[in-house]
């Protein structure tokens, strides 16, 4: 990934398997709004912040600092498709998890292209580098549509 700092990428991989994917609660922080959700990771100069609003439907944004400068960041926004009842979030979120722990090589920013497990199917499509990038994320449940998602991001300098 040309053009981007020293360590960036890895530091990228690192931050997002440590916040939402692994689902512990040692990336929490008190969160800078109100009824949100406040993730983060520190690694030397990088800190990755990743702050969202909802649950079953949801809005969100990560930064990624070098030192007090943003420097990269990500929006997204979805969560379970119409007409999903809530109870039926556990199992589609922890499936979610596990796709984003095992990101695409080409661009490390939601999960693989695609990823199957038993009835779930997730399925990411993506445009763009780590420069310049947006896509949409998916989760079937015997052939019907669960989960959706939108994102958006790239450098910021």
């Amino acid at each position: 990934m040309a053009d981007c700092p020293p360590g960036f990428v890895q530091f990228l991989r690192a931050a997002k398997a440590a916040t939402y994917a692994a689902q512990g609660g040692d990336a929490s922080v008190a969160p800078a709004l109100p009824d949100s959700r406040q993730l983060e990771f520190r690694d030397g100069a990088f800190l990755y912040r990743d702050i969202y609003v909802g649950m079953f439907r949801f809005v969100g944004q990560e930064v990624i600092y070098l030192g007090e400068r943003a420097l990269w960041s990500m929006s997204y926004a979805g969560g379970l498709a119409p007409g999903v009842a809530h109870d039926a979030a556990r199992p589609v979120y922890a499936f979610l998890r596990r796709a984003l722990l095992a990101p695409s090589p080409e661009l490390p920013v939601r999960g693989p292209r695609e990823l199957t497990a038993e009835i779930m199917r997730y399925v990411c499509s993506s445009q763009g580098s780590l420069h310049w990038f947006h896509g949409s994320e998916s989760i079937h449940q015997n052939g019907r549509a669960v989960f959706e998602l939108r994102f958006s991001g790239g450098m910021l300098a």
